[in-house]
């Protein structure tokens, strides 16, 4: 009888990811990091903000981001848990409708302004297309989240980042999925005066044989598709009805299911 659990791409078993908020000019310097480590970033943008002093242009978005993921944060950075539902509606959708103008692909995540969120809001975002939200704080483990609705981050990159991408690397038990999730604002770099302790953190967790290396909305759609695979009753057969390929360890051996494939376990 086969033995079947899930992996992320190429049969990894660990998924590193980062998710920035505001759209500060030190993105510049953040993506440049980024793209250094070959890491993937998700940047939450507040559209009605863009062109304020300090922030970045929307101009320069598609250019700037291009790789990682442009992100809701609503448009104008109001407390959404004190605002009528109306108002949360437009701060979303007004937010998502510019921000898609500018990359030309649909923004279908977002973090919570000011951490606000209410269970009303909550249930209300997948209605507005809004398929994972961020909130504020950190768990400080490596675990996958529940409710993408509420998914909170392993740490900001300030309280024990280096700590836990030092002790992520280091995690070896393949029968786990482990995910290292920082998250923060790019200008406290700046404030702080510690940009090369990010560059530890990034050139720490860059490069490892073992780790996938996402955007928070690939990972979302990884397993999205993950769990739309459709096995006979035998488990001796699977079907992946998604357009992207998903992996399995199969008696501890990992395969690739390609999208659209009925594939033979």
């Amino acid at each position: 009888m086969n033995r079947i659990s899930y992996c992320f791409k190429d049969g990894k078993h660990k998924v590193v990811t980062f998710s920035y908020d505001d759209g500060r000019v030190e993105d510049r310097q953040l993506v440049g990091l980024f793209n250094k480590y070959d890491l993937k970033s998700t940047f939450h943008l507040n559209a009605g903000l863009l062109e304020m002093e300090a922030r970045i242009g929307g101009d320069e978005i598609k250019n700037l981001y291009e790789g990682h993921e442009v992100s809701a944060h609503t448009y104008t950075h109001p407390t959404i848990e004190r605002s009528p539902k109306e108002e949360v509606i437009f701060e979303i959708m007004e937010d998502r409708r510019c921000l898609e103008a500018l990359v030309g692909y649909p923004v279908r995540g977002m973090s919570y302004p000011n951490g606000s969120y209410s269970n009303e809001i909550v249930e209300m975002l997948p209605h507005l297309g809004i398929e994972y939200a961020r909130v504020v704080g950190g768990h400080h483990t490596y675990q996958m989240p529940r409710n993408y609705h509420l998914w909170q981050a392993t740490c900001h990159h300030n309280k024990d980042g280096l700590k836990h991408a030092k002790a992520f690397v280091d995690l070896h038990k393949t029968q786990y999925l482990y995910m290292l999730y920082i998250w923060g604002h790019s200008y406290e770099f700046t404030n702080d005066n510690n940009w090369a302790y990010m560059e530890e953190i990034c050139e720490t967790v860059a490069n490892q044989e073992d780790t996938w290396y996402a955007t928070n909305i690939e990972i979302v759609d990884y397993t999205n598709a993950v769990k739309s695979l459709k096995y006979n009753a035998a488990r001796t057969q699977v079907h992946n009805p998604s357009s992207q390929s998903v992996w399995l360890k199969v008696n501890d051996q990992p395969i690739e299911v390609i999208g659209g494939e009925l594939k033979e376990l």
